[in-house]
């Protein structure tokens, strides 16, 4: 617009944008209102010059009918100021407007300069079962021109002017049809955007407008999609089909038209120029309610399609660098590297129960405020083949703990981002080989899974009567064929190959990923799986997790009679609130001292009701180098099975119907598994009995676990789980040797931790090993 320069080469006319209009107050200012605002201006001369700003007059003009009141350099600077200031139009024609004067409103509200020649061509295709007509209607009602992938144009009776690229637009039935892929790929090699919308239906499903090379490609959608429809795989399996299940359509005509015309505002936008954030979003209109919602649609770096597809492999391959990492956050649960805040801001686009990885997370209403109990939906990491199978999904949700809030709400969504990120997604490195082929450079699963020979001969018995944590595969043959994966020694600097099925959970929601094999001989669980703000403290969770649970092995399965923790020594408030709240809800608390040779603190928090026979005992454990973290820790764990135990009104008196639970808490007793009490004889001890030399960074904790497992003889195993499209670090974190606190009973610390501590005077025959699995 050189004329806003204060040069009139081109003797462009000049005017207010037309969504603004101009009304002079003398002796006040000049007020430009439009639908969103109203904007005061005070300049001189700007009461004279405003009237004539009605776009009938280029600059010399101005000049020259102001030319009484102002010199010609003063109008020309103070046009050039409006223009810099966003209120200008220009245009070349003199010749009366035909077009509408409010489209052109619109245009110039947009920042669209709707007054130049361009192409208004739209494609228009459709797939699936969906019917094009209305939103092939409304193209051409907003003065495009429709052209048929296969047939010649249909050209509406108007042509807009508007400078801007071609669009084809797809109609469909369901954003998961294979088709699109099709669809995908031409659009990308070509290097044409594309709209994809589906108009019918309850909800109308709108854009994203796929910009090949800018944005993301619909591969990127419909790998989050796909983690949303789980619950149909069982109908999809059965009938065979390679695409979705199709649903009855459900449409309103007025509901068709409605979304048929904002597809096709949305094209001529595209085609206008005008390019906005959201367009790259997926946008649902709720044709019940009229409620509007946008939806995330983000590239994947590790898209086979439109990203570099050996990008987590490379990762997975690269040894596990740790670095220097300040202690940002030091209260709650841990040490971490960013505060429970930044985490959040961090990651909370992450979560949406369209595009999200994580459904949606909300405060679990079933318990009392102070428990602070969050849940993240259902887990997307695992899906199911059966109804058994996927309500054994349904019922695993993840969840959140914490002293606050603050740290149960990021607890929670931590938790949903390490299930999801361990999930397999067929881009992780693996070599299939038999272990004897391999050599030294492979850890057998047997010495991670730690199961007695007697147990796998006993398998199917066991299976038949066990849930599925405690499912018993087949034993180990080091002849087959199986899947490796790198994982990194921190112990030796060097990669070590275990199976990829124990490393990653199993995606049978998604039918892209190849079957791993051997996993018959494995079952992957979340033992060692720690999301972190740093890679650092990841780690270090991770490795917390596995102490914790080998500790609570060794302490259940031997039945072990263990000191008590003097819970007031430790001098926390809010841990002194939280039992007077328990004996508010009729039952008292206490704690265990865990902790093993390895010398981390581990705790163990339990609760009774003491107004009924049934004494729905409760317990959760916490371990850290922090006596009092590691208190803290134990405690919230504790709290989120208060919401299951209070029961839902209908009668059951529990919110769960999960057998091996129920069993536990109508039947377990103090006094029929006195090893749930403390040693009457022992003292209580408080934090004072545990040395602990608090560091300022992360780095220097990690140290000090490496040497500590070095000093045991045993190896510290890390693999690095983050997903480049999620960002949050996550780790699976491996000791051969520790003790899982499910029923594992191969020879090892299980027995001769307990007698080395003084707990019993010899090993536990294996027969008399506790019966009751733990089931958490």
């Amino acid at each position: 617009m050189t004329v806003l320069d204060g040069n009139p080469a081109g003797r462009r006319l000049v005017g207010f944008k037309r969504h603004l209009r101009a009304e002079v107050v003398a002796g006040d200012a000049t007020y430009l209102l439009s639908e969103y605002e109203v904007t005061a201006l005070r300049a001189r001369g700007l009461e004279q010059l405003a009237p004539l700003l009605d776009g009938t007059r280029d600059l010399s003009e101005l000049q020259r009918e102001l030319a009484p009141t102002m010199s010609a350099s003063d109008v020309a600077s103070l046009v050039g100021a409006l223009g810099r200031a966003g209120l200008l139009h220009t245009r070349r024609s003199r010749a009366p407007g035909t077009g509408d004067p409010a489209l052109a409103a619109y245009w110039d509200l947009a920042g669209v300069p709707a007054d130049e020649p361009a192409a208004t061509e739209v494609r228009v295709e459709t797939v699936g079962d969906a019917d094009a007509t209305a939103v092939r209607e409304a193209l051409q009602s907003a003065g495009l021109t429709v052209r048929e992938t296969d047939g010649a144009p249909t050209t509406s009776g108007t042509s807009g002017a508007r400078t801007g690229a071609g669009l084809t637009v797809v109609v469909t039935d369901d954003y998961l049809m294979p088709e699109l892929a099709e669809v995908d790929a031409r659009q990308r090699r070509i290097e044409a955007p594309w709209l994809l919308v589906r108009p019918d239906g309850a909800t109308a499903w709108l854009g994203p407008v796929f910009q090949p090379g800018t944005n993301a490609c619909w591969h990127c959608l419909a790998h989050r999609l796909r983690a949303h429809r789980v619950s149909e795989q069982p109908v999809r399996r059965a009938l065979g089909l390679a695409g979705p299940v199709p649903r009855p359509r459900t449409a309103h005509p007025a509901a068709r038209a409605a979304a048929a015309h904002l597809a096709a505002l949305e094209a001529a936008k595209w085609l206008a120029g005008h390019r906005y954030p959201a367009q790259s979003s997926l946008r649902l209109l709720a044709a019940l309610d009229l409620e509007l919602t946008a939806h995330d649609v983000r590239r994947r770096p590790q898209c086979p399609a439109c990203g570099d597809p050996g990008l987590v492999a490379r990762q997975v391959k690269a040894p596990v660098q740790l670095r220097s990492r300040p202690k940002a956050a030091f209260a709650g649960g841990g040490h971490r590297a960013l505060a429970p805040q930044q985490v959040l801001e961090r990651y909370r686009h992450l979560v949406g129960p369209v595009t999200g990885v994580v459904s949606g997370i909300r405060r679990d209403a079933r318990g009392p405020a102070f428990l602070n109990c969050y849940t993240s939906g259902r887990n997307l990491a695992l899906g199911g083949s059966s109804l058994t199978e996927l309500r054994a999904g349904l019922r695993g949700i993840s969840g959140g703990k914490g002293v606050t809030a603050l740290d149960a709400e990021v607890s929670a969504l931590c938790e949903a981002l390490e299930r999801y990120s361990g999930t397999l997604q067929g881009d992780e490195p693996r070599v299939r080989d038999s272990a004897r082929a391999l050599g030294e450079e492979v850890i057998t699963p047997d010495r991670c899974l730690l199961f007695d020979p007697r147990q796998y001969a006993d398998r199917h018995r066991w299976n038949a009567r066990n849930g599925a944590f405690q499912q018993i595969p087949e034993p180990f043959d080091d002849t087959a064929q199986v899947d490796w994966t790198p994982v990194w020694s921190l112990t030796e600097k060097r990669h070590r190959l275990l199976p990829t099925g124990l490393l990653y959970f199993d995606p049978r929601s998604d039918a892209g990923v190849k079957p791993v094999a051997g996993r018959r001989f494995v079952r992957a669980d979340s033992n060692g799986s720690a999301a972190g703000s740093s890679l650092e403290d990841a780690v270090l969770q991770g490795f917390m997790e596995l102490v914790e649970r080998d500790a609570v092995a060794l302490w259940w399965y031997n039945r072990s009679v263990v000191r008590g923790v003097d819970i007031a020594a430790f001098g926390d408030r809010w841990a002194l609130e939280l039992i007077d709240a328990y004996r508010g809800l009729r039952r008292e608390v206490w704690a265990l001292d865990l902790t093993t040779d390895l010398g981390i603190p581990v705790f163990a928090a339990l609760s009774r009701r003491i107004d009924q026979p049934a004494e729905d005992i409760m317990f959760g454990f916490g371990a850290h180098f922090d006596p009092h973290i590691a208190l803290r820790r134990a405690l919230t764990e504790m709290n989120q099975l208060v919401p299951a135990v209070l029961g839902t009104g209908s009668g059951n008196g529990y919110a769960v119907d999960d057998p091996e639970l129920l069993s536990w808490w109508q039947g377990a007793t103090v006094a029929n598994q006195p090893y749930l009490l403390p040693d009457p004889v022992a003292e209580g001890v408080g934090p004072g009995a545990y040395p602990h030399r608090p560091t300022s960074d992360l780095r220097d904790d990690l140290t000090a676990v490496e040497e500590l497992v070095r000093s045991r003889g045993l190896d510290l195993l890390v693999l690095d789980q983050t997903r480049p499209d999620i960002g949050m670090p996550v780790v699976k974190v491996l000791v051969p040797g520790l003790r899982h606190f499910w029923a594992r009973f191969a020879p090892g610390r299980l027995f001769d931790v307990p007698v080395l501590l003084g707990r019993t005077p010899q090993p536990t025959d294996y027969q008399d090993l506790n019966p009751i699995a733990l089931f958490v």
